[in-house]
């Protein structure tokens, strides 16, 4: 996995992560960080346009604006950004941090060991509603 992609990765696990549980992790690690000078950049809310695909056609088209949380810091040498849906400003600071950090290699064991556990718990819980979806699933041949 490259790096672009490995980034990609933990960035949409963290932003599906519950944001409390986040911003506790998050607060923990903060002592460990601060020696190398954590600088907020930006962070607020803002509208983006949220695309999707037409299933029959293929094409692309804007379904609206959603609301979402951004945020950039620099850590060391490295700069982190998050953008969550909603306008937790504190959750999408949480995750620029984290990005920051394992970007420049601080703290990377425990805070890929929250993403695989955090990755988990996602994946069981997508699991879950596709079960609970395909209970309610009509076989139109047995009408």
């Amino acid at each position: 996995m490259s790096p672009a992609e490995a980034q990609g990765r933990w960035l949409g696990v963290l932003a599906r992560a519950e944001a409390e549980a986040l911003k506790e992790f998050v607060e923990g690690l903060l002592p460990a960080l601060e020696p190398y000078g954590l600088e907020v950049l930006e962070n607020r809310t803002g509208l983006v346009m949220l695309p999707a695909t037409d299933t029959a056609r293929g094409t692309r088209f804007l379904v609206g604006e959603v609301l979402v949380a951004e945020a950039r810091v620099r850590l060391g040498g490295s700069e982190g950004y998050a953008a969550c849906l909603g306008r937790d400003l504190e959750q999408a600071l949480a995750i620029a941090i984290l990005d920051a950090a394992l970007q420049e290699g601080l703290e990377a064991g425990r805070i890929r060991a929250y993403v695989e556990q955090e990755a988990a718990r996602q994946a069981e819980a997508d699991a879950e509603l596709a079960r609970q979806v395909a209970a309610t699933r009509v076989e139109m041949e047995t009408f």
